[in-house]
């Protein structure tokens, strides 16, 4: 098996986005035929596809992605296996390891293997985390990675009416600079131990893409 594991979702026109997000459109603008090469026209949020949030996603006074150096997008992260979570189920405290195991680490990720049901209605209904497991996470400098459109629950028709519908996952995280990377998918193909390699694209604002690689240890 290889040790470098894709774990983006490919950009494609039309492809799935968080709730009232831009839409994407990949389209030709030039063409081998008309034109003699080619070229595409990409259309898209900032927080398309498989991408990374920085602080000034959810905080006013949030550092952009270019305050970060590149070192800061690799990250020795320790999957969590949360598969048999239900929907809309909340990633309690209990649920990560023990503190002497992330004590070394700069990220968890939380495999709930929800990509299965990317782009679909079902992929809105993802498990989300919640806010004092996120505190947790921040209380050790921990950034998140989750296989789902977000660390907190998405809108959706299914949403019960007692959910919170703020960014308390995030501003918990985001306001203590540990980032965040949405949208992993294929984590069953890396170890409980990897290395996780995020680099956006040179945007510098709120979010970017990433292509995300796992490293196995």
């Amino acid at each position: 098996m290889p040790d470098h594991v894709d774990l983006t979702h490919p950009i494609e026109d039309g492809m799935q986005t968080y709730p009232g997000d831009p839409a994407v459109s990949v389209t030709d603008h030039a063409t081998h035929a008309a034109d003699g090469y080619h070229v595409e026209s990409l259309s898209c949020g900032s927080h398309t596809g498989t991408h990374i949030d920085a602080p000034l996603h959810t905080e006013p006074d949030g550092d952009p992605l270019s305050a970060f150096s590149l070192d800061r997008f690799v990250f020795d992260a320790v999957r969590v296996d949360c598969r048999d979570c239900t929907a809309r189920e909340a990633i309690t405290p209990e649920r990560l390891p023990a503190d002497d195991a992330l004590a070394d680490a700069d990220m968890v990720v939380c495999w709930t293997g929800w990509d299965d049901h990317w782009n679909t209605d079902r992929y809105l209904d993802h498990p989300y985390i919640a806010p004092e497991t996120a505190a947790r996470c921040a209380d050790h400098d921990l950034a998140v990675g989750v296989d789902a459109l977000s660390p907190d629950p998405t809108p959706s028709p299914q949403a019960g009416d007692d959910e919170s519908t703020d960014f308390a996952a995030h501003q918990a995280l985001l306001g203590e600079n540990c980032l965040i990377v949405e949208n992993l998918t294929n984590l069953g193909s890396v170890t409980e131990r990897f290395e996780l390699r995020a680099y956006p694209l040179a945007l510098g604002g709120d979010g970017a893409p990433v292509r995300a690689v796992g490293v196995r240890q």
